[in-house]
């Protein structure tokens, strides 16, 4: 309790005292506290209060802290001072800002100078490069002239002999005429171009009893003809035509000859000139041999042996199409290999050979020794036992149902008219052919009328004679298309007919149908088949293929082109020579003065035809389209671009078997000009690349205020004369190189696979050489070939929106090509990839190449293209099929072969240089 009270007292009792004490202790504390808290706040507000306030009065003089003039502060004493260091400071300040601004636009100037030094050091730079490159190249052409042994020659002087030719020698007889002995080179220099002039035969009285068909054919033909010259002076050959002739009107021989003799030109005794006996009928009369022709070369399909002079006279095929083009769609196609019948013959024999030679009193005194024997009736009994055998389907008739055919003595005639002999060789896997009795009778125009339709339809000629003298022989290897088999072994026929492989039964009728289109078909092809002929004898050079002249849009350049990310990600990988290589364009016509003489008949077994040279010539000598390209003979350069397969260099230059070679883009396009602006800047910085042809395929001209890039190399803009895709493959005169590098304009492709593939196509320069592989299929319900674009194992295609091609198949596919596809791609505006594709392999007979794995490139981002419509594949069967129709058999070959890269953008260590282009 004591406790607790103590407490509620406030802890005092008797003890209260210290409570008190500490109570007051605090009160003053507190107090304190107080009185400091004053002091410390508002003694410095009042002070601060009247300090700004005591200057507020009226008596300016009293003012103690208020701001007072720069005069009143200089007036006190000990301020001055400071005045004068202050206004002499502010004037050194002043002076120092002047010089500094002074230095600062000095040092602005010199910037511009610096500036203007790096500029002319940069174009210095580059021209230096130039100058490098151009040394470099310079001593590569000279290495190459040097390792050749070709110095660069000036052109001879022309030779032109006198008019009266007076120092020409006389040969001993008209009949052992040849090339040396009756032929003036001097009027044939090789640099002449080989120039022919050619009669009017309207000016002599001869003319008037031509065939006018005849006539009217060749007069068109001479008229489009490169070689013809209306300048007789300059002529190295002279040509008459003076047949077929009509026989009401047909002139005596003596007449003839007077009248030939009578010539401008003939000069005594008519060398350098060709007289020309053409045909339409089964018989061509045989006038010239009764007449004097002197040293005159003689064109014609009827020749006896006392008459023919081999290597000097020519035996031409019967002109049939004299005014008409052929039918390609009414040729048979060349598939089933194995037709209705193995063989078939139809004919008559007029007179035997015993007879022939007792009424033919004017032959007798130039045959020398017995008549030969007569097979024609051992021929007769061995082919009705064989069809008599019914071992394989024959027919074969020695006697005609209606009136034969005229022809001459043991000659075996034809029967019935043209059409029902074409029906029949339709069915016909072989077609027998059976020389005269008459072996004098080297060529007869019956065996070359038999000869010309067998072909025309597929069947395969089977020449029962040896000695006979096939059209063009001289130069036409006839035992790739046909069968000639002596008579003798008349009996073994049937087992060696039979023993042929359907391969090579397809391989004849193949070589059989490019001959008759090539040589045959057509009186272009006939005439410019026997001046090539002669041209190639002599050894001149043929003349240019030819090109499209290119009709240039005018254009404005210097936009800075950049270069696409995504086209120039090579990493560390040098390409090549980027704009400091200055167009290099492919040596023209290289070989051509040496070619003729060397490779008439070299043996190439990749291309069937006259084309069977290609691509290490640059024409053939007995082409009829007279054709050659830019280029000749790269393919012989011994000199290359590394060494011993090198990795660094392969890397760094273009190497191969051609160290250098550019390449020519050929772009086409309509009416998308950002598109196009997109894909031409995507070019920039492209190695070898020689220039680009941008194809305007629409009737509207480029805007005028359209930029176009500055891609280092020039770019041509062609104007074409309609909208064809067509014009993607014309010759343009503006291509310099020989590789052409077709291009879609909304195409994406890498430089790195640009460059790849271009060194693909070099290694393989007689194909296409691409990146977007297709390939046909045979549609089994509708017996019908298919279009296909699904990704496949195997190919047959290669688009040429973005491939690699020789200049030679454009050339080919404008002017050679049948004008039936030409015109079915005009018709569906589409199909010309597909076009080119039937042309190289229908040539080559070996597929394309692919390269990479892009099997597609288009651009996702561009507008509405022709290929995405739904009738685009619908259109591409149906041209699948009419090429098929017109080429008469399925040209395109599979392939399951893509080529890639192995080391070519691997990164090598120094030491490790070797490596392998291809796969």
């Amino acid at each position: 309790m004591t406790g607790y009270t103590m407490l509620r007292n406030g802890g005092v009792g008797n003890g209260g005292q210290p409570w008190v004490l500490r109570w007051s202790s605090r009160i003053r504390l507190t107090w304190l506290s107080f009185t400091l808290f004053i002091i410390l706040v508002f003694f410095p507000l009042i002070a601060h209060y009247y300090l700004t306030t005591i200057d507020d009065a009226d008596d300016a003089g009293k003012r103690i802290f208020g701001p007072r003039t720069g005069n009143e502060l200089c007036e006190v004493k000990h301020v001055q001072d400071l005045c004068r260091i202050r206004e002499s400071v502010s004037e050194e300040l002043l002076q120092l800002e002047a010089k500094r601004q002074e230095l600062n636009s000095e040092i602005a100037k010199l910037n511009l100078k610096i500036e203007a030094c790096k500029k002319s050091i940069e174009n210095a730079k580059q021209d230096l490069l130039q100058l490098k490159n151009v040394i470099s190249q310079t001593e590569h052409s000279y290495k190459e002239l040097m390792a050749q042994n070709q110095p660069k020659l000036s052109l001879p002087i022309r030779l032109l002999p006198d008019k009266d030719d007076a120092t020409f020698p006389l040969p001993k007889s008209n009949r052992n005429c040849r090339l040396h002995n009756c032929f003036d080179y001097s009027r044939c220099p090789l640099t002449s171009g080989f120039p022919v002039y050619v009669y009017n035969s309207d000016d002599y009285p001869f003319g008037s009893s031509l065939d006018p068909l005849i006539k009217q054919a060749f007069e068109a033909t001479v008229r489009t003809n490169v070689y013809v010259t209306e300048n007789a002076n300059i002529a190295c050959v002279y040509i008459i035509l003076v047949g077929e002739m009509q026989e009401p009107v047909m002139p005596k021989p003596t007449e003839l000859e007077q009248q030939l003799h009578s010539l401008p030109y003939w000069r005594t005794d008519g060398h350098n000139h060709l007289i020309i006996n053409l045909s339409r009928k089964s018989e061509t009369q045989n006038f010239i041999y009764n007449i004097s022709t002197g040293r005159a070369m003689i064109a014609q399909s009827t020749f006896y042996d006392v008459q023919y002079r081999p290597g000097f006279d020519i035996v031409v095929s019967p002109l049939v199409h004299a005014m008409s083009e052929p039918n390609f769609l009414e040729i048979p196609p060349q598939v089933p290999v194995k037709r209705k019948y193995l063989f078939s013959f139809q004919g008559e024999k007029i007179e035997s050979l015993r007879s022939s030679l007792q009424e033919v009193r004017s032959f007798e005194e130039e045959i020398e020794g017995n008549a030969p024997a007569d097979y024609d009736d051992r021929i007769i009994t061995t082919l009705k036992a064989v069809q008599d055998s019914k071992l394989d389907f024959v027919l074969v008739e020695f006697t005609c149902k209606n009136q034969p055919k005229a022809s001459l003595p043991t000659e075996w005639a034809l029967c019935g008219e043209r059409d029902d002999r074409l029906e029949l060789l339709k069915l016909s896997t072989f077609a027998l052919i059976i020389t005269p009795g008459d072996t004098h009778l080297v060529i007869s125009a019956g065996c070359a009328m038999r000869l010309f339709e067998a072909l025309e339809v597929g069947a395969i000629p089977v020449v029962l004679g040896e000695q006979v003298q096939l059209p063009y022989n001289d130069v036409i290897r006839w035992n790739e298309a046909a069968l000639i088999i002596p008579k003798p072994r008349i009996t073994e026929v049937h087992f060696l007919l039979r023993s042929i492989s359907d391969n090579d039964l397809l391989a004849m009728r193949r070589q059989g149908r490019f001959l008759w289109e090539t040589y045959f078909s057509t009186s272009d092809n006939v005439f410019s088949t026997v001046l090539a002929i002669i041209r190639t004898r002599i050894q001149i050079p043929a003349a240019p293929i030819r090109e499209e002249t290119a009709v240039e849009i005018p254009h404005r350049s210097g936009k800075a082109a950049g270069t696409d990310p995504n086209m120039a990600d090579n990493g560390d990988l040098d390409l090549g020579p980027v704009e400091t290589e200055p167009p290099y364009a492919s040596p023209k016509y290289l070989r051509n003065f040496t070619l003729t003489a060397m490779d008439i008949y070299r043996n190439w077994n990749s291309a069937p035809g006259p084309f069977h040279l290609f691509p290490y010539t640059p024409f053939d000598p007995v082409l009829p389209s007279e054709a050659k390209f830019l280029g000749s003979g790269t393919g012989f350069r011994p000199i290359g671009g590394g060494a011993g397969g090198s990795g660094k260099e392969f890397q760094a230059a273009l190497g191969g078997n051609v160290p250098r070679e550019q390449f020519t883009v050929v772009m086409l396009t309509y009416e998308r000009e950002e598109v196009l602006m997109n894909s031409l800047e995507r070019l920039n910085g492209l190695p070898y690349l020689n220039k680009v042809v941008v194809v305007w395929n629409s009737p509207k001209l480029p805007s005028e205020d359209l930029l176009w890039p500055d891609i280092g190399v020039p770019i041509m803009v062609v104007r074409t004369e309609k909208n064809s895709l067509n014009n993607r493959f014309l010759p343009w005169d503006e291509i310099e190189t020989e590789a052409i590098l077709s291009i879609d304009d909304d195409a994406h492709l890498r430089h790195d696979e640009i460059m790849f593939g271009f060194r693909v196509w070099r290694e393989a320069r007689d194909r296409i050489v691409g990146f977007p592989g297709r390939y046909h299929a045979w549609d089994i319900p509708h017996q019908s070939w298919l279009y296909n674009s699904n990704y496949s194992c195997e190919l047959s295609m290669v688009l040429t929106g973005a491939a690699f091609f020789h200049k030679y198949y454009a050339y080919l596919y404008s002017y050679v090509m049948p004008q039936a596809i030409r015109d079915m791609v005009d018709e569906y505006i589409n199909c010309e990839d597909i076009a080119m594709n039937f042309l190289v392999s229908h040539l080559t007979r070996k597929p394309p190449i692919k390269v990479t794995s892009r099997w597609t490139f288009r651009c996702p981002g561009c507008p509405q293209a022709l290929s995405h419509d739904d009738s685009h594949f619908h259109e591409r069967h149906k041209c699948i099929n009419f090429f098929v129709k017109v080429y008469g058999y399925m040209p395109l070959l599979y392939t399951q072969f893509r080529v890639d890269s192995v080391l070519f953008k691997t990164r090598l260590p120094h030491d490790k240089t070797k490596c392998f282009k291809f796969i």
